[in-house]
């Protein structure tokens, strides 16, 4: 792939779309975080972060060859850290956890910093490349990887050097993130595939906007969500709502469409999608 024509938008747009298209095991997910970026960095070529990743994949094969990480999950967690936490020096920001240059992955590449979501997909690149197997996880408020190896399991925090995370740290966690009340349950050490990760990315981008009130920037990254998951129910409800708040009630009525194409029959709140929808048809009539 010539990373360096990405810079186009258009063309971005439509490798994002092709992606989305894809089975979720096909996916290359740093390059589609990339791609994800280059949307709010059109004019930057993709040429040195893509050079970027592939040290990343050959500093972990080189090391991992010599500490033997082909047979032990303690030597790959140890590997993986040394190279992009010791050489590299990723770490998570938490002086400004807030920015959105947290989830941009062309500057957590540029400033050695991110969120957890962000810093975990350079470990599932790094990971995934030597053909080892780790997955993001579905755990609530923060983002965690889990690395298997035959029976074995692990689970590391991307944010916090790739700490090792036991039981009680993560029942910590928990509480820390959700409250006091909050228990652990099997579903938040579930795994989640590659297209679940990058929505989990972008929706970190789309929830600060609208926190901060900005409607139509929040719209336009859940745009990008639909370019990767375009069968995804929930996404068109949010966009038909959003559309619908800044009076885009053309636009609002085919989201909603969509939504109702691809949603269960008993989908939460499918009724009142409805309603809405032929409550905007009223309007335009």
């Amino acid at each position: 792939m010539n990373w360096s024509s990405a810079s186009n938008r258009q063309e971005v747009e439509s490798r994002l779309r092709r992606i989305g298209g894809q089975e979720d095991d096909e996916i290359d997910i740093a390059e589609a975080a990339l791609l994800l970026a280059a949307l709010e960095r059109p004019q930057l070529s993709l040429e040195r972060y893509h050079h970027h990743l592939s040290l990343v994949s050959r500093d972990v094969a080189d090391l991992g060859e010599k500490q033997g990480a082909g047979d032990s999950l303690a030597a790959r967690i140890e590997v993986l850290n040394a190279v992009l936490v010791e050489r590299y020096g990723y770490r998570g920001d938490s002086d400004s956890y807030e920015d959105m240059v947290n989830a941009n992955l062309m500057k957590v590449i540029d400033r050695r910093r991110g969120l957890p979501v962000a810093l975990g997909i350079l470990y599932l690149h790094g990971a995934r490349a030597q053909g080892w197997q780790i997955s993001g996880l579905n755990f609530p408020g923060h983002f965690l990887l889990r690395l298997d190896l035959g029976g074995q399991r692990a689970i590391i925090d991307p944010f916090n050097g790739g700490k090792l995370c036991d039981a009680m740290a993560l029942r910590g966690l928990l509480k820390a993130m959700a409250g006091d009340k909050a228990e652990l349950r099997p579903e938040h050490t579930a795994p989640v595939g590659c297209r679940d990760v990058l929505l989990r990315l972008q929706n970190n981008i789309k929830m600060r906007h609208i926190k901060e009130e900005r409607s139509g920037d929040a719209l336009a990254v859940l745009e990008t969500m639909l370019m990767i998951a375009p069968e995804r129910a929930g996404l068109w409800r949010e966009a038909g709502i959003l559309h619908s708040h800044l009076d885009n009630m053309r636009a609002a009525i085919m989201a909603f469409e969509h939504f109702l194409e691809l949603a269960e029959a008993d989908e939460p709140g499918r009724p009142d999608i409805a309603e809405l929808m032929r409550q905007l048809r009223r309007q335009l009539n």
